[in-house]
């Protein structure tokens, strides 16, 4: 997002458009019952991220985590030898303790009301704000699942997916090639270990060589940043040019050969991906930001209603990392 922006973010959340909430949720479903609900988690979100702004693409990511397994119903905060948090793609998630603690106010404030699935929404959405990115209206009236397994999370999108196999994964979920782009796009904040992206440099499909897909400039820096024989959890920024602010430079990158992970470069390799990856990072500053940002609202808020829980399903947890 350009600086030109930030007319749109003052806007009242009310005034922004966003697309229709999904799955019998609604904006300001705690409005009643617990009116200090947003703001609370709001409030917890500033602080931590006060202290570490690195945690804003932490709390994105695990959201997006959460509603790839069982929907948006925070089954992934569940601890335990089994849990979902302990699927491999999961291992480097964090952000719990904004969670926790955002949870620790609200149950204070109005026990046994909100759940730990909109407290995610909710940080997630807060957590983009603050990095400059667009603000959104979050439609709320999530209840908490009661099932989280390790075993149920392979499909989750894995920086080693084909576009063919990132596309399935996304519309087994009801998102299409513009929410996939778009989605991608979180990675304009945020960073990943080198042992995620490192077999890109020095032994690309086992030849021993680098993925062709790599500008040079782009391969001599990451070989920099992740040498050949160490234990890869050096950390590297998914957006090399503004790794704290939610703009279109992830956009940029890929099309100049400078994507981090496998899955994000290939999104400029496929015909669909590749013409959206192109209007994201037009040559325009500023219009084209906006474009990315408009969409980003509705493709979350499309993805924040997967196979939600709301009614009389699941529960509202009293502790977010165990089932009541």
């Amino acid at each position: 997002m350009e600086i030109n922006v930030l007319i749109v973010i003052s806007l009242s959340l009310t005034l922004i458009p966003v697309a229709k909430p999904q799955g019998g949720l609604k904006t300001g479903f705690y409005s009643s019952t617990c009116p200090k609900a947003e703001a609370t988690v709001r409030s917890t979100v500033e602080a931590h991220f006060k202290n570490d702004p690195t945690v804003a693409a932490g709390l994105l990511r695990l959201h997006f985590h959460d509603c790839f397994v069982e929907g948006c119903d925070g089954s992934i905060l569940i601890k335990g030898s089994s849990a979902e948090i302990n699927a491999l793609p999961n291992l480097g998630l964090r952000g719990f303790e904004v969670i926790d603690d955002a949870k620790t106010q609200l149950e204070a404030l109005c026990p046994g009301v909100v759940s730990c699935a909109d407290i995610l929404a909710l940080a997630a959405r807060d957590s983009v704000d603050l990095s400059d990115g667009p603000n959104w209206a979050v439609p709320t009236g999530r209840r908490d699942g009661r099932v989280s397994l390790a075993s149920k999370a392979s499909n989750l999108p894995s920086p080693l997916d084909s576009v063919d196999t990132q596309r399935k994964k996304f519309a087994d979920k009801g998102l299409d090639d513009k929410d996939l782009v778009t989605l991608a796009g979180a990675h304009t904040i945020g960073q990943t270990d080198c042992r995620f992206f490192r077999y890109r440099l020095y032994n690309f499909t086992s030849t021993g060589n680098s993925d062709p897909s790599l500008s040079q400039s782009a391969l001599t820096q990451f070989q920099t940043i992740c040498p050949k024989n160490t234990d890869g959890t050096e950390r590297a920024a998914l957006d090399k040019d503004s790794p704290s602010k939610f703009d279109v430079s992830y956009f940029k990158n890929v099309r100049d050969g400078y994507g981090v992970l496998e899955s994000d470069q290939r999104l400029w390799g496929d015909p669909t991906t590749h013409d959206i990856v192109k209007n994201y990072a037009g040559t325009f500053r500023g219009l084209l930001g906006l474009r990315f940002d408009f969409e980003f609202k509705k493709s979350m808020i499309q993805m924040s209603s997967i196979e939600v829980k709301t009614g009389t399903q699941g529960e509202i947890r009293k502790i977010c990392s165990k089932f009541n």
